[in-house]
Order: structure tokens, then sequence, then C-alpha cells
């Protein structure tokens, strides 16, 4: 009988192992790019829960949620992670042919250093100091102490739109001159953290995960009410809005068969665990959010509770 080289044995051997490990095992990747916001609000549980379901590896990137949409939008990822909605008929290029799918419900919250004394602010207050027609702590309570405003740098970032769709009506506000203009939101709240003297808005997610951290950072209650999951979920923090996912076209394939899942109670529980609103939770919201534009590029509208 023939004996095989050894280097053929160990060659055999090797695949053998590679065949047994990988076995039942699905080398499928299904690529997502988006805002730090949504990724902190549930794609990280998701991504993780969604490989134990069917081991399927969800890649996760960042860049902020104009990328994720356009990344979506081009086909450079299968799902775009955003906290705004697609604006098809500024963008017609880059986001004409997106369609957004509503998973979760989150808000925008004022943060200031946790050594700051103040807790609460109004609507009209924020929007005073955000404009720089509030420029000193004592204004609201606080020392006698000029306020540093932290602003998103671009007007059609998540946070920087949609702080501005909602806190004043109006997509174009400017905020106070002297406000320190920042790329994203991770820079935002670091400065935050940083310095007793500064504000910023950002999400209630992306927040709350540096508050549970033991982060120096504190969210502020607004017109009164604290930024907890039920007052969310019943709209009475009032700058609740949606969180999607971004798809190009009407979704389908792997990014149908993950959207899917995540708005499955599966799915839905998942966000749940994670501290954020799921779609159940958020029942009712779609009647009180005043700011829905470009509904029909929206896929789960209609059936929205």
């Amino acid at each position: 009988m023939k004996r095989l080289p050894i280097v053929r044995i160990l060659a055999l051997a090797a695949i053998g192992c590679l065949l047994t490990a990988t076995h039942g095992l699905s080398m499928e990747v299904v690529r997502w790019t988006g805002c730090g916001i949504t990724k902190k609000a549930f794609m990280l549980e998701a991504a993780k829960a969604y490989k134990k379901a069917t081991g399927i590896t969800i890649a996760l990137s960042g860049g902020g949620a104009t990328k994720g949409i356009r990344a979506a939008g081009a086909g450079k990822a299968d799902l775009g992670g955003s906290c705004r909605i697609s604006l098809p008929d500024q963008f017609p290029a880059e986001e004409g042919n997106v369609y957004m799918t509503v998973i979760a419900w989150d808000a925008l919250v004022p943060v200031v250093s946790a050594k700051n004394p103040v807790d609460s602010i109004t609507t009209q207050q924020l929007k005073d100091v955000l404009t720089g027609k509030i420029t000193n702590w004592k204004e609201l309570g606080g020392p006698d102490k000029k306020i540093l405003v932290v602003a998103r740098k671009s007007k059609i970032s998540g946070v920087g739109y949609m702080t501005r769709k909602i806190i004043f009506g109006d997509p174009n506000v400017d905020y106070a001159a002297d406000a320190l203009l920042v790329k994203s939101s991770g820079p935002l709240e670091n400065k935050i953290k940083s310095d007793p003297a500064a504000i910023g808005v950002t999400g209630v997610s992306s927040a709350n995960k540096r508050v549970r951290a033991g982060e120096p950072i504190k969210i502020l209650k607004v017109d009164g009410h604290e930024a907890t999951v039920a007052n969310i979920a019943s709209g009475s923090y009032p700058t609740f809005r949606p969180l999607y996912l971004a798809t190009k076209g009407q979704p389908s394939g792997k990014a149908k068969d993950f959207i899917d899942w995540l708005l499955s109670p599966e799915g839905q529980k998942v966000i749940e665990q994670a501290g954020t609103v799921s779609v159940a939770q958020g029942a009712g919201l779609k009647a009180k959010y005043r700011y829905w534009e470009n509904t029909s590029h929206i896929t789960n509208y209609d059936s929205l509770p």
C-alpha cells in the first residue's frame, strides 16, 4: 500500500479541521453603514442577536446618517442607519432612490456636564441658548458663566437636521455665531462631559450609553419631562423622533430579511432590551409626530401603530 507524503497528510488534516469548524455556519455578510446614534440605539445588540439566530454577520461601519443613506442608495452598503429621513427632493441624485423603514423611536436631548447644577430647561430656553439669545448660565439658574454651545457642523446631519426641524420647525436655522461646531456626535458628547460651561444636543440612546457607563454627562429635563423610555414612548418628552434603516429601493434580499427579523417580536425585544423605544412601545407616536416628510419613501408608514 502506497503511503501518502507527510505534507499531504497535514494539508488534508487542516482542510478537514476548517470544514468542521465552519460546517453549518453561513459566510453571508450584510453591510451596514450609518449614524452612531442608531448604532448605539439598537444595531450593536441587533447584529449580535441576528448572528446568533441566523449565523449571518452584520458588518457595522460608521460615518453618520447622511453617509448611511447615501451609501445604501449607491449600493455601497446593504443597509443605512439614520436618525433623519431621506431628502429625495433636495438631493435627487444622492437620496432619490432611497427608501426608509422605521425601526424604533429615539429622542433629541440637551446634555451638559454632570458638574453643571442645571437639571432642566424649557423648549423656549433651549431655542434661545442655541441661537445665542441666552448666553449665561445664570439666566437658567446656574452659575455666572458664559454658555458654550456645541453643535453639529452640518445642517443635514441626523442631529443637525432633526434638531432644527423639531425644536425650531426650520431646517435652515443658524446657531449662535460663537458656537463650537463639530463633525459628529462623538466629539460633541466628549466636549460636553469635559466642559461644565458647555451644552449640546444629541440622541438619547447615545447619551444614555455614556450615563450608564459612568461618564460625567447629564441629560436635561425638557419642559419638566425626563427622557425616560416611558416618556419618550408616550410622547411626553417633546423631542422624540423615528430611527430608520435605509435601503436602495424597496427592501429586498438579505436587507429585507434583516429588516423583517428586526420588526418581528424577537427583533423588537432586542431593541427594548437595549433601552430603546420599540415600534410597539411607541404605538400612538405616529399621530403625535408633527415632522413627517417624504412619507412615500417610508416603507412601513401606513402600518405604523
